[in-house]
């Protein structure tokens, strides 16, 4: 997709390439960036991650903030309070600075759509 400035784009998230981890830290994930830095945005990134089943992100932090909807599948949300679960349909907010992880513990892939503040990167 090329950028649009001043024009309203739509777009399909699978034919969209995605970017994927495994390693130490990071197991069967893999994120596309929908509405970013190609497209032209302003504010905001929209990622879209599909982790597998006895997948997760990172254990980590940082400075923004960042809004999430679980579209399929349950994540179990690991935060300072305790493990959390989000269905789909379920949303998430992280606020800057508190310690996150999105594991899937179930049994179908897990894929939850993702905002962050450009600044913080795509």
């Amino acid at each position: 997709m090329e950028s649009k400035a001043n024009k309203i784009v739509i777009g399909k998230a699978l034919e969209v390439t995605p970017q994927k981890f495994d390693d130490a830290t990071v197991k069967g994930v893999e994120k596309r960036v929908l509405i970013g830095r190609k497209l032209g945005a302003q504010n905001f990134v929209m990622r879209l991650f599909t982790v597998v089943p006895g997948g997760y992100s990172p254990k980590h932090s940082h400075d923004w903030e960042h809004e999430v909807y679980i579209v399929s599948g349950t994540a179990t949300v690991v935060t300072p309070d305790g493990d959390k679960i989000a269905e789909a349909g379920s949303f998430v907010y992280v606020p800057g600075n508190v310690v996150h992880q999105f594991r899937n513990d179930g049994t179908e892939t897990l894929k939850f759509i993702c905002v962050i503040p450009k600044y913080a990167g795509e």
